[in-house]
């Protein structure tokens, strides 16, 4: 049910088909739906009104969503997310490096696609409340305290293990570019050493993971990068079966 504080989705698609499937999906989980059919009519939109969340497909009439992305992000922290068929891992990187917060491919299911922007509002949120604390499942990052703990049992990270880690958290349900990671973590001049984040990822996965074969916690985005997951609202069953490594 819909009310005064409930959540603002701009959809920007030319496809009607489109449009009424995600303005039906939204407005039953309580969104408010906005719609654009092109670029400009979306760039007027989220600026005659403030929007939690925007959804835009590349494929505009009058131009490239990724065009629409670069210059709303220009002015606003507005989660975005892009929808198209294109999925090529040059393309899925290219928006996130022009400030999308995240990419779906169509065709694609609505529960997914709810999950990821309840995720965004909820990063958007903590952004907000400075929010110091995030929790996967059952892993917890104190970002203020600087602690990490799996099951209520602190664990001990280098200083790289915990800068990676805090780095997912600060994007937490979102894919993070290699590029922007490595960045982060080791500087400008190893923006292109992907080997040191195969071979951090497998040792940070080895102490958060409960079953370090199979992630949860810590997703691969093939070719893209990585992801913190957050569960969906509502999933239980988190496993909590293998020995953590504690601090003495």
């Amino acid at each position: 049910m819909m009310n005064d504080n409930s959540p603002i989705v701009l959809v920007v698609d030319d496809e009607l088909q489109i449009r009424r499937f995600l303005r039906t999906g939204f407005e039953l989980n309580g969104f408010v739906v906005h719609e654009a059919t092109t670029g400009a009519e979306a760039i007027r939109s989220a600026t005659l009104q403030p929007m939690d969340a925007i959804l835009v497909d590349l494929g505009l009439p009058d131009m490239d969503g990724a065009e629409v992305v670069e210059r709303i992000r220009s002015w606003s922290t507005v989660p975005i997310i892009v929808l198209s068929v294109r999925a090529a891992e040059a393309e899925k990187v290219r928006l996130l490096e022009l400030g999308a917060d995240d990419y779906v491919v169509k065709p694609f299911g609505m529960a997914e696609l709810l999950a990821r922007v309840r995720g965004l509002l909820r990063r958007q949120m903590r952004a907000v409340s400075g929010e110091p604390t995030v929790r996967v499942g059952p892993l917890t990052i104190d970002l203020a305290a600087r602690a990490v703990l799996l099951n209520d049992r602190r664990l001990a990270l280098t200083p790289k293990e915990y800068r990676l880690l805090q780095v997912l958290a600060q994007h937490v349900g979102n894919v993070v570019t290699h590029q922007h990671l490595l960045k982060e973590v080791w500087g400008s001049v190893h923006v292109h050493d992907t080997h040191y984040l195969r071979i951090f990822v497998r040792k940070l996965r080895q102490k958060i993971e409960p079953d370090p074969d199979s992630p949860r916690i810590l997703v691969t985005e093939l070719g893209v990068g990585y992801r913190l997951a957050q569960p969906a609202d509502g999933e239980a069953g988190w496993a909590a079966t293998a020995v953590e490594k504690t601090t003495p």
